[in-house]
């Protein structure tokens, strides 16, 4: 039986994750569609993850001394106010740079507020529920993830920009309204000293933690780190251009399909933490790695058919359907990686650690989409190759780390 507050915390992120989801959707694909620009694009996506990646560890070390709710509310009310503006000013200013300053606002408070949320998790749960927590979390973040694209590809694709704004606007102030009910366990810490002294003491303390006490995260980011250079950042920049601009759809229809793509890729994802939550008795961490192998292979037949210069509508179903098992295994993955570590992690540390190690995750998606819109730009129809190259490049990294795996099952 989950907690009442939890579940409050599960209708508050359903409400402000859709609105999320439909705006970074529906931003990223205004300005591919406006500019052409594959380069561009992805720049544009790289330098907007960034302030995500910086913010997570402080959004860690403010979830550990602030009260959790207050975090959540406060951020969805500036959400709120911020895509407001960004609507008044649309028009007034260069695009890309408006796009890039709304995105990286967006990101970067998605990097504070998501380990207030993470690190709710295990304070309002039982250790036994917590992988069911984490499931039911990321069957939201999924859920609105699969409906936002959809629902957003076809309100851009009839009437433009402007009807998602105002439905993010009160997406995110409805959300901070919902949350102001959620009580989370809250007890003040007392803090010695300046308070950056004070953050910079607790980010070190828990990259000791990870680095000394507990390797095996340090290990585990890594190769998780290197799961998103390879294979998440190429998805992300690659199925738009190649949707939108490369199957010989018209502009409205290929807006509309790529939405329908993020559909799957969200229902992947749904599909993944519904799989989680059932078997969430299963703690067997030695064979985890072949999640991982199994969503690097989805890529080859994505590539094979772009190769074999295959009809559009032929490619696009593979590549839906590919996406789809990509995110059930990377979701099942992920959701494991989560609870081991919280299952390792100090209550007092939960906050920072998982931060830390989320950043570490999360620093290479920017390297990677970065010079994905370049190669995709340079390379042009021989993006095929790119797709096995980096199949061959992922699967060597798996099983050459897959020990790491089997140290989990002897810590938990």
């Amino acid at each position: 039986m989950l907690e009442k507050n939890f579940i409050l915390i599960i209708l508050g992120q359903i409400i402000s994750l859709f609105g999320n989801a439909i705006l970074r959707f529906a931003l990223p694909l205004h300005l591919l569609g406006k500019t052409n620009s594959a380069m561009l694009f992805g720049l544009v996506s790289a330098c907007s993850f960034i302030p995500m990646i910086l913010l997570f560890p402080i959004g860690g070390i403010i979830a550990d001394r602030i009260n959790k709710r207050n975090i959540m509310v406060i951020l969805d009310f500036l959400t709120s106010a911020i895509t407001l503006l960004f609507s008044i000013l649309l028009g007034k200013m260069d695009l890309a740079a408006l796009i890039l300053v709304m995105l990286i606002l967006l990101y970067g408070i998605q990097g504070t507020y998501q380990p207030a949320v993470q690190a709710s998790i295990p304070m309002l749960l039982s250790k036994e529920d917590l992988v069911k927590g984490n499931a039911a979390i990321n069957l939201v973040s999924s859920l609105s993830s699969l409906i936002g694209p959809i629902i957003g590809g076809a309100i851009y694709g009839f009437w433009g920009l402007y009807p998602i704004l105002y439905v993010s606007i009160l997406c995110f102030a409805l959300s901070a309204i919902m949350e102001l009910f959620i009580k989370i366990p809250f007890e003040k810490r007392v803090h010695n000293g300046h308070i950056f002294l004070t953050g910079y003491s607790d980010l070190k303390d828990s990259v000791l933690f990870i680095k000394k006490e507990r390797p095996v995260i340090w290990k585990i980011a890594l190769l998780t780190a290197s799961a998103n250079l390879f294979l998440s950042s190429l998805i992300m920049i690659a199925i738009p251009v190649i949707i939108t601009q490369m199957l010989g759809f018209s502009e409205k229809t290929g807006n509309q399909l790529y939405g329908y793509a993020q559909g799957a890729i969200a229902a992947g994802s749904l599909c993944g933490g519904l799989l989680a939550g059932v078997f969430s008795g299963k703690q067997n961490a030695g064979r985890l790695y072949l999640f991982l192998i199994t969503a690097a292979a989805a890529l080859v037949p994505m590539g094979a058919g772009l190769f074999f210069s295959l009809p559009g509508s032929v490619v696009y179903a593979i590549i839906i359907s590919c996406c789809f098992v990509m995110c059930v295994t990377s979701s099942l993955f992920s959701i494991r990686m989560l609870s081991y570590l919280q299952l390792l992690t100090p209550e007092h540390m939960l906050g920072k650690v998982t931060s830390c190690t989320m950043c570490i995750c999360m620093c290479a998606s920017p390297i990677g989409q970065a010079v994905y819109g370049v190669l995709l730009e340079s390379i042009g129809n021989n993006i095929s190759f790119l797709f096995t190259g980096v199949f061959v490049i992922l699967l060597l990294i798996i099983l050459w780390n897959k020990k790491i795996f089997q140290e989990i099952d002897t810590l938990i």
